[in-house]
């Protein structure tokens, strides 16, 4: 290899942070919705009952030596499938956890949920993962929680900040996750060498850009 070729492979190698991000919350709520919002930038109408799990891919290119890769694992909300939550959750380094502002008992879920990840999912260094608290279909009249409730759940139980957002006017989607993915990459980034995920280096990162993902710059 000579040294131009060495050269322009150097100046295009990139660094690719590999993030898992869980998708929790009951059924009905938006998950499926909001993740193919997120990565396809299409609002579906038409609702399907996630079963176990659905997995999605989201590369945004970071800054000009840094992609990130999210890794998007929207759970069921049904009983049935907590069981296998352990199963799932297992390398996750962050998390958004969805209620209907709507839907009073959605929102009380929202305890367990984080209950039942902080005692599954934890970062190597034993620490919860980070996790955002997400308000969704505000675009809908009634409001069964109101903010200030919201506000109070959310420092209380240890989430990093919450938002409201609406799958369908695309209000604040790509914005609460680029907030997580920060997060996420602030707390790696403070960790012992030791216990950070590991970091791939492509040469050439944009010849499988946007392959069967969505792709953005920043948050997009």
């Amino acid at each position: 290899m000579d040294s131009q070729c060495r050269n322009s492979q150097q100046r295009t190698a990139m660094t690719e942070h590999l993030l898992k991000i869980l998708i929790v919350g009951d059924g009905n709520v938006g998950k499926s919705s909001f993740v193919h919002r997120y990565v396809s930038g299409q609002f579906n109408k038409t609702y399907k009952m996630t079963v176990g799990v659905d997995f999605s891919v989201k590369l945004l290119r970071w800054s000009d030596k840094e992609k990130v890769r999210l890794q998007l694992w929207d759970i069921a909300g049904q009983e049935r499938f907590i069981s296998m939550t352990r199963i799932y959750y297992k390398g996750a380094l962050g998390c958004v956890v969805m209620f209907d502002v709507t839907s009073s008992s959605s929102f009380s879920s929202c305890r367990h949920w984080k209950q039942d990840l902080d005692n599954k999912a934890m970062l190597p260094n034993g620490d919860s993962i980070p996790c955002i608290l997400v308000a969704n279909k505000c675009d809908l009249a009634h409001r069964a929680v109101s903010a200030d409730t919201i506000d109070k759940f959310s420092k209380a139980h240890g989430f990093i900040t919450w938002m409201e957002t609406s799958v369908k006017d695309n209000k604040n989607v790509e914005e609460a996750m680029r907030m997580l993915a920060q997060e996420i990459l602030s707390v790696q980034s403070t960790m012992d060498p030791i216990h950070r995920p590991e970091f791939r280096v492509y040469p050439h990162p944009d010849s499988e850009f946007n392959r069967s993902s969505g792709e953005g710059r920043g948050c997009c």
